[in-house]
């Protein structure tokens, strides 16, 4: 008998220990890499929920940029939730800049940080050379994440040594407003920093959705195939791109037709995402390249930002 009860008290001691080994992580202190629209929205956003944040990036002046767009973002929202009180909005507006801190140099800061969350330019030797760095500072616990939108999460997370502490946390822009967050998990990725995200991006008052790690993901593996589908409706003749764009949103009921669309994310963003799913996978006929797709991106037609795309802008 004494020797059952040991056991039994040898078999919860081990179950409490691997419960303990599997405690998820409390993401307080993040990391964001990179002072674009998307950086600046996710170090907002947690700023703004109570995390403590570091911005980082390559020059003081794109992080004043970054700080100074903060700012701007955080009074429109104040206005809007705090309509009837502004020195509440005031206040808020100061305390979630003074959660925001800024450096140039990524090894620095990474040292005490919970999460690292990477959305910089969508190079994967970019990528790769940021995280294999960071991973040498970076404390034992800290979970890596790239915002990447259409880059194999496992490409990436490969250049570091802690594949079980990487996944992908794409969000949408703009990130304040956007609701949406995909979590992408890997073969590698443990189920405690899965977790551990999942509940992250509920702190960030944001509407997590799991993902394998398949191109695309869930948004864009529909989105990008719709797009491209109405270019060749388009480039066969069966349609008029402004007819498309009008049967898209008066018969399924979408804000923007496709081809609106197109211009608004911008076709050198299309076409790369494009390109990439063809190197992976070239037989998929969802993933050819468009003929007038390709000629608008090289004529420097970019959509909205360059003043023309499928459409004219003034």
């Amino acid at each position: 008998m004494a020797f059952v009860t040991r056991q039994f008290v040898r078999s919860v001691s081990s179950s409490s220990t691997a419960s303990a080994s599997v405690k998820k992580i409390i993401v307080k202190h993040v990391t964001v890499i990179g002072g674009g629209l998307m950086g600046s929205g996710i170090a907002q956003v947690a700023a703004a929920t109570g995390h403590t944040v570091v911005l980082v990036d390559q020059t003081e002046d794109i992080l004043a940029k970054s700080k100074k767009g903060i700012e701007e973002s955080l009074r429109k929202v104040a206005k809007k939730k705090f309509a009837e009180d502004p020195k509440a909005g005031d206040e808020f507006v100061v305390k979630t800049l003074s959660s925001i801190t800024t450096s140039t140099d990524a090894a620095s800061v990474v040292h005490s940080t919970d999460l690292v969350v990477e959305a910089i330019a969508e190079n994967l030797q970019l990528k790769n050379e940021l995280f294999k760095r960071l991973d040498k500072f970076a404390a034992e616990h800290t979970i890596f994440a790239s915002n990447t939108s259409s880059l194999q999460i496992t490409s990436i997370a490969n250049a570091t040594t802690r594949q079980d502490r990487f996944a992908g946390l794409h969000f949408f822009n703009p990130v304040p407003m956007m609701k949406l967050v995909e979590v992408i998990k890997t073969p590698m990725t443990s189920q405690k920093t899965f977790e551990s995200l999942v509940d992250f991006t509920k702190t960030l008052g944001k509407h997590p959705v799991s993902c394998k790690d398949t191109p695309g993901f869930v948004v864009n593996r529909l989105l990008v195939p719709y797009l491209m589908e109405a270019i060749r409706l388009y480039e066969r003749g069966d349609a008029s791109k402004e007819d498309i764009d009008t049967a898209m949103k008066l018969g399924a009921g979408y804000p923007m037709g496709p081809f609106e669309l197109l211009d608004y994310v911008g076709l050198d963003t299309t076409k790369f995402i494009v390109d990439g799913w063809h190197e992976i996978d070239a037989k998929n006929p969802l993933f050819q390249p468009s003929p007038s797709l390709n000629k608008l991106v090289t004529e420097n037609k970019l959509g909205k930002k360059t003043g023309e795309g499928f459409y004219k802008y003034k």
